[in-house]
């Protein structure tokens, strides 16, 4: 099983202003405030497999194929903001259960594995135990590809343990 969400980080006001020359810096604003969101793949295990920054008003599904890209998981299991006829199209092509249920709003739900759908809790896990870390709990570097970086020395230390 593959489990994907996306976190919220609030980015610390000297985070911003890096130079144009390094390219954008997965730094957005949302609700007024500077923000940057992850979005990751957990493992049955809830051990971090993708990972993957944007700036925090992007939607999360503008990120759903990247982080399922390269898994051969047996099931794809998502909350409702993850609810899109062609990813949940994409995920039955690659002979996986989309365990994603439907947003409010839709005309015809969609049915989903409400079974599986309870081990989302182990991705919602993960965040809290990476916000822990107060280097991740907000964005204090400049430059995206250092806070990659302290996202990557973090995933090391939770697959160690």
């Amino acid at each position: 099983m593959l489990f994907i969400d996306s976190t919220i980080v609030r980015a610390h006001q000297h985070a911003a202003g890096a130079q144009k020359k390094e390219g954008p810096q997965d730094i957005g604003r949302s609700r007024g405030r500077l923000t940057t969101k992850i979005h990751t793949a957990v493992d049955g295990l809830g051990n971090p497999v993708r990972l993957l920054l944007t700036g925090g008003e992007a939607a999360d599904i503008t990120q759903a194929q990247a982080l399922i890209d390269g898994f051969d998981a047996l099931a794809i299991v998502a909350d409702k903001g993850y609810d899109s006829d062609a990813f949940v199209i994409s995920i039955m092509a690659r002979n996986a259960e989309a365990a994603i249920p439907s947003r409010k709003n839709r005309i015809i739900g969609r049915e989903y594995d409400h079974h599986v759908y309870k081990d989302r809790n182990l991705v919602e896990r993960f965040f809290n135990r990476i916000k822990q870390f107060r280097r991740l709990a907000t964005r204090y570097e400049k430059l995206a590809r250092r806070f990659m970086a302290m996202l990557h020395l973090v995933f090391a230390f939770i697959w160690l343990q």
